[in-house]
């Protein structure tokens, strides 16, 4: 397995101001210019730049728990160090400690602004590097300049207008350049678009594999595309619905009052700009190219097609480095157990594997999945299970038994399902994603080298045990496989397999291509195209055929009209990119978040020890989640601060 190449933190921190930066230094002696003097030194202040980077690979901190995805047991409680994007969920951010605050770096956010500077400080002085070529250091002030551009953009998502960096502060700075307006929201966008514009030349354009987790052409064009999305997306794009009233200390909306449809052309050429250079450079969607485990070639053998299937979608994740990651965050701490990948991992139960049982480190056994991802996922059919005219609806509940292997029927369900095993109606017939990416009832669980018969009742497999792990369990009775990889055990950091988080990959590049297209000029074969990759590797019938049978599809040629392919859109950008912290995003920039996420948060009763009791729908957790939401509060103290901020509306 090619191993994980990653930016080192920086020993040296720059804290506000070049003295602070300079007070780590054990004897105060190295200045300013001595950082950027040679090479090494140099590259110290490189690694700081990206070091603000938000860490969504660390379970309390991610905003990939944003939505209604993810569940964990220990936001039950009241603990507010503790899943700060869920918090954010139950309507418990406020302007005095905003949760992952990433304008002043509150609540577990990185404190973006002073990323900014960084960047300022880096571009300012790495011209007077002594032992680099000027390529090199045109190619590195170009990674800068992008990251400050990225920064300014994750502000913008969270906040809207924000306060757009004039250069570096000096002690003879007045107020008046210190104490600066919030600016629009497309000055805003446009501050964003230039930085990128002006980095992209000077990039690289594909890093070497000693490099992987830098920017390069590639990663900077598709990231370039995903900001012109949001720029065109209804959120930010004529929101006069929200923010008719929000304005600027002139009395001008910080919004813009009208939608400006070519947006979305701007977004549909850089989308084909960057599609080409990843393509060119031999990106695609992945595929499983290996040998399977030990313990599902049998399972190869009698359901070859359908395996490949699950093992394209259970790997995609997981396998570091593939074809498919445009860009991946790679700074990770091997050390630290606090990844999504460990709190999302079951325990290893008796009687499996060498790992050691029952062991919790590497392996909480409590991020889990809501019961809302259980029904997002489509049918086989390639349809939701409320249109597919064939899925028995009305008794999704009904417990039933998997086929028996014995019988022809399991050879569908062979590797996917255990044979003669209690589960629900469900959790059948639904499409491969469904199975590579959740633990369920009478399914299996491959991970710690093992495939685990999971159940999730009480005192079985993945479940609640009373006497072992009475804290550490899935709260709604469903798992999340998705990010651990099956080789990944417990015990010790050395143990456990490590992979890059993608922050953008080939399949949203095709996703936004066909949102963007819709949006633009409405449904087209093209968009049918882009959508039918995907569905095509995640094993489903194209979007015509699921949609335009009459004896399949509820709302027939549903994908004929612009509203309906939308809807069909953004549910498939929904499962393919479950967990990954971009449905979240989507909903806020089609304005639906409010009604998406508002509703309570349910799961199956994890104490219930067989199906009868199991399988009781919950409750677990009420959520709030209103306009005033959408954008996140600025820290209390910047307000007090800054007396030209204006605070953002509700807040």
């Amino acid at each position: 397995m090619k191993t994980i190449k990653y930016i080192a933190i920086a020993t040296a921190f720059f804290l506000g101001s070049c003295s602070k930066y300079l007070d780590v230094v054990p004897d105060n002696t190295l200045k300013l210019e001595d950082i950027f003097n040679i090479k090494v030194e140099a590259y110290n202040a490189l690694a700081k730049v990206y070091s603000y980077l938000p860490n969504d690979d660390q379970t309390h901190v991610t905003s990939w728990s944003l939505g209604d995805e993810w569940l964990g047991r220990l936001d039950l409680n009241t603990n507010t160090g503790n899943l700060r994007a869920i918090r954010i969920m139950r309507g418990l951010q406020s302007q005095t400690s905003p949760q992952l605050g990433l304008w002043s770096g509150t609540e577990g956010g990185k404190p973006l602004y002073q990323g900014i500077r960084q960047c300022e400080v880096f571009l300012a002085n790495i011209d007077k590097v002594r032992d680099m070529t000027d390529g090199e250091k045109a190619e590195w002030k170009a990674q800068v300049k992008f990251l400050k551009g990225y920064f300014a953009f994750l502000l913008i998502q969270r906040y809207g207008p924000i306060v757009l960096p004039t250069g570096l502060a000096s002690p003879t700075s007045t107020p008046e350049e210190l104490f600066l307006n919030r600016s629009k929201v497309d000055d805003c966008f446009n501050y964003v678009l230039n930085l990128m514009n002006e980095a992209i030349p000077n990039l690289t354009e594909r890093v070497s594999s000693n490099n992987l987790g830098q920017i390069d052409q590639v990663a900077a064009k598709a990231i370039k595309a995903r900001v012109l999305v949001f720029r065109a997306s209804p959120f930010f794009n004529g929101n006069r619905e929200y923010f008719g009233d929000f304005m600027d200390s002139d009395g001008q909306p910080f919004f813009p009052q009208a939608e400006d449809k070519e947006k979305w052309k701007a977004a549909i050429d850089a989308l084909n700009e960057s599609i080409t250079l990843c393509e060119a450079n031999g990106l695609g969607l992945y595929h499983f190219a290996k040998e399977p485990f030990i313990y599902d070639r049998p399972a190869f053998t009698a359901n070859p097609e359908r395996m490949q299937t699950l093992y394209d979608l259970r790997m995609l994740i997981v396998d570091p480095w593939n074809k498919e990651l445009v860009w991946g965050n790679s700074n990770l701490n091997y050390y630290n157990q606090g990844e999504l990948a460990h709190s999302s991992n079951i325990r290893l139960p008796e009687g499996y594997g060498d790992g050691v049982v029952n062991e919790p480190s590497y392996s909480w056994q409590w991020m889990g999945a809501t019961y809302q991802m259980a029904e997002r996922y489509y049918t086989e059919n390639g349809l939701p299970i409320d249109e597919d005219l064939t899925y028995d609806f009305s008794n999704k509940y009904e417990i039933i038994k998997t086929p028996a292997s014995s019988e022809s029927s399991y050879t569908h369900w062979n590797g996917y399902m255990q044979p003669n095993t209690e589960t629900i109606k469900l959790y059948m017939n639904r499409e491969p994603r469904f199975y590579a990416n959740l633990g369920i009832t009478a399914g299996y669980w491959r991970a710690h080298t093992v495939r685990i018969n999971t159940m999730f009742y009480g005192n079985s497999h993945g479940g609640y045990n009373s006497s072992q792990h009475t804290t550490d369990f899935f709260a709604t009775g469903i798992g999340t496989q998705k990010m651990v990889h099956p080789e990944s055990q417990s015990g010790a950091w050395q143990r456990t397999i490590k992979f890059p988080y993608p922050i953008i990959r080939m399949a949203d590049l095709y996703l936004m291509k066909a949102e963007a297209l819709n949006e633009y000029s409405g449904p087209s074969t093209e968009v049918y195209t882009l959508l039918d990759r995907v569905r095509e590797r995640a094993g489903i019938p194209s979007v015509e055929k699921a949609w335009s049978d009459a004896s399949l599809a509820k709302t027939v040629n549903k994908h004929r009209t612009k509203e309906g392919l939308r809807d069909i859109i953004l549910q498939e950008r929904g499962i393919e990119f479950a967990f990954e912290g971009i449905h979240f995003w989507d909903m806020m920039r089609h304005k639906r978040a409010t009604s998406a996420f508002s509703m309570p948060i349910w799961g199956w009763n994890h104490t219930g020890t067989t199906g009868t009791s199991f399988f009781v729908l919950d409750v677990k957790q009420e959520r709030r989640f209103t306009i005033r939401d959408c954008l996140w509060p600025i820290d209390l103290n910047e307000m007090n601060t800054n007396g030209k901020l204006i605070q953002n509306p509700g807040w």
